[in-house]
């Protein structure tokens, strides 16, 4: 079976298990109090360049958004976000569920833009109606593409003229900043966002995000709403050490440079093939388009998520990843001659 269902699929990167292996028998404060989370801490702040940000270590994504949104708003306050964005249709109402509504905008190739911003704003006048106070967006979004820094620079204007937070979404961050024409770096996201978050589940780790607060104002007591929400590790330190090996030799770029290379040579063999694609990408996710007749037949090798189906046409989601390799995609090539 190719497996590329997904980029959380194996148990973490070899360096990662042998940086745990190499302290299995330490004893640690709980909590993420501890000496490793606070090296993990300072290598990512002399990364982003941001001495006064601060790094909080989650167990996943979707306890990231639910947390800093659930703090950074009130209870009448709403987050703007494209509809396509993972707030908005993969996390099972956990924003809402925290009481805030989303304000979804229709999305042009997985983004939102400063103009869609501005048309939320117009359209949300008094007390009558939630209050817009922040805008979320994903990097890379949802269908694998790129804000370029110009868009994030108009994004972010738009929010400090509607006194709006920016928080980012960086699940396959790492896959997003080792891409070959993105021009982000992560000092612009610290000096361009509020908070942003930094993914590991999804570039190597057994699991574990480190979220990035860098609006002083939104970093009082956030502790107390890790923990209000359920989401303080007693073994915080095992995201520390993680996070501390992941920092410490450019390894997070590396494993998400690995996964673009592999969905780059992907999409090069599917055009050979003649395989219409749904849209261009440019990171680890690819959307291929097959006829609906031949998905089944496609399951029986291939480990994949359908994205869109229709009666005639299906699109479905390839996603590469870490324990990928070239003889992966060489097999995978051979599969899809055999059935098209």
């Amino acid at each position: 079976m190719i497996y590329l269902r997904n980029d959380y699929c194996g148990i973490c990167y070899y360096k990662i298990l042998e940086a745990l292996n190499e302290n299995i028998n330490n004893v640690y404060n709980g909590y993420g109090l501890d000496e490793n989370s606070k090296k993990a801490e300072e290598l990512i702040i002399k990364k982003i360049g941001n001495p006064l940000s601060k790094v909080y270590f989650l167990a996943g994504g979707t306890s990231c958004n639910k947390i800093f949104i659930g703090h950074a708003l009130r209870p009448y306050e709403a987050v703007i976000a494209s509809d396509s964005g993972h707030i908005n249709v993969h996390e099972t109402g956990a924003i809402e569920g925290a009481g805030h509504k989303i304000i979804a905008v229709k999305n042009k190739n997985g983004k939102i833009t400063s103009e869609d911003i501005v048309d939320v704003i117009k359209n949300h006048t008094d007390e009558h109606m939630v209050k817009p106070k922040m805008v979320y967006i994903s990097f890379p979004t949802e269908y694998g593409t790129l804000y370029s820094l110009e868009e994030l620079k108009r994004i972010k204007e738009e929010c400090e003229k509607n006194d709006l937070y920016l928080y980012i979404d960086g699940a396959r961050l790492g896959s997003g900043l080792s891409a070959y024409n993105n021009d982000i770096t992560m000092n612009d996201l610290a000096k361009y966002s509020d908070a942003f978050y930094i993914g590991g589940t999804k570039n190597g780790l057994l699991f574990g995000e480190a979220i990035v607060i860098n609006n002083e104002s939104l970093q009082k007591d956030f502790r107390y709403s890790i923990k209000h929400f359920g989401g303080m590790l007693a073994k915080g330190f095992v995201t520390g050490l993680m996070f501390e090996k992941l920092f410490a030799d450019d390894l997070f770029l590396k494993i998400g440079k690995k996964q673009n290379e592999l969905a780059k040579l992907i999409t090069e063999r599917l055009s050979s093939l003649n395989i219409k694609l749904l849209i261009e990408t440019e990171t680890n996710q690819i959307f291929p388009i097959f006829k609906t007749e031949v998905i089944e037949k496609l399951r029986e090798e291939i480990s994949f998520e359908i994205w869109e189906k229709k009666e005639e046409e299906t699109v479905i989601r390839f996603v590469t990843h870490y324990m990928l390799t070239e003889d992966d995609v060489n097999n995978l090539e051979k599969v899809l001659k055999k059935l098209i």
